[in-house]
């Protein structure tokens, strides 16, 4: 493990569906960007899904058997693999195949051990972070009766922050 992956910090953004995590991660994401750090971003699916769309030349390598396919370009490169009945990659092992990133952005992956925020629905009383571990604080626009450090969901300035200063692992 180099340097810069020792520094890196993780942050998990979590809550139940519709809760408005994919809107918290971008806006995260933006901010860390303006603050000139190398930005990564992690995002599970609990379901299939596609990265390249039907009569792509990726997609038809992909369709005609080809279990790993490189998209390369002078502006991006993507690399998909088919798991075909290997198991699913663990959170710590998609994190090593990173370029040393300074701050990953993780969507989902709630059970996993790494630092969290989680954003919890509007009117909602039924909460993740009495059930997972190392959630750091939370984003609600209602008072939730716990000793954890809680924000509005217009704070995302302060809320980069606390994580820049407490999810160091």
């Amino acid at each position: 493990m180099n340097l810069q992956r020792e520094n890196m910090i993780q942050c998990g953004i979590v809550g139940w569906k519709n809760s408005g995590k994919t809107f918290f991660a971008q806006k995260l994401i933006e901010y860390f960007s303006k603050k000139n750090l190398i930005v990564a971003s992690i995002k599970h699916a609990h379901h299939n899904f596609d990265i390249d769309k039907p009569d792509t030349d990726s997609y038809l390598h992909r369709q005609a058997g080809s279990q790993q396919v490189i998209i390369s370009s002078s502006k991006r490169w993507a690399k998909i693999v088919e798991l075909k009945d290997k198991s699913e990659k663990k959170l710590n092992e998609l994190i090593q195949e990173l370029d040393a990133p300074d701050i990953v952005i993780i969507e989902g992956f709630k059970d996993a051990s790494h630092p969290k925020i989680e954003i919890i629905r509007k009117d909602s009383d039924n909460y993740l972070f009495p059930k997972i571990k190392n959630v750091l604080g939370l984003v609600s626009d209602s008072k939730i009766d716990t000793n954890l450090p809680q924000f509005k969901r217009k704070d995302i300035g302060k809320i980069a922050e606390f994580i820049l200063t407490t999810a160091k692992q």
